[in-house]
């Protein structure tokens, strides 16, 4: 149960780390060396789609066990420390806003019905 817990921790934190470095990538004080590196680690981190397949066998968690922190890692130590703490506090402001189950219910229903309708229409074109 402790390492559950532990795990859930370390996984929030990973994903608060990601916001934040997807902020330093918007931040024009960033370097724009840093940058790159930032967006390309938040593009990453962001990105359904793995260096190498999580199917894959121990080698598929590879990528974000490592890859993933030592990218997040490298464009904490590079930026500027008012730009971290400006973006850590996004982070926190995103992050920390409530979210709606029956919103998104609401809007992917609204998105159906919308595409049910333009299929009946082009159907009967």
């Amino acid at each position: 149960m402790a390492a559950l817990a532990t795990l859930k921790t370390m996984a929030r934190r990973l994903k608060h780390e990601a916001v934040t470095v997807y902020f330093v990538a918007r931040d024009p004080r960033t370097p724009w060396l840093v940058r790159l590196l930032a967006l390309a680690t938040a593009a990453y981190a962001l990105s359904p789609i793995d260096l190498i397949p999580d199917f894959i066998p121990v080698l598929g968690f590879v990528d974000d066990v490592l890859l993933l922190p030592l990218g997040i890692w490298l464009v904490i130590r590079l930026a500027p420390a008012a730009v971290i703490s400006t973006s850590r506090s996004r982070a926190n402001t995103l992050l920390d806003k409530p979210v709606s189950r029956v919103a998104m219910f609401v809007i992917v229903l609204v998105w159906v019905v919308a595409a049910v309708w333009l299929g009946n229409w082009l159907i009967d074109r």
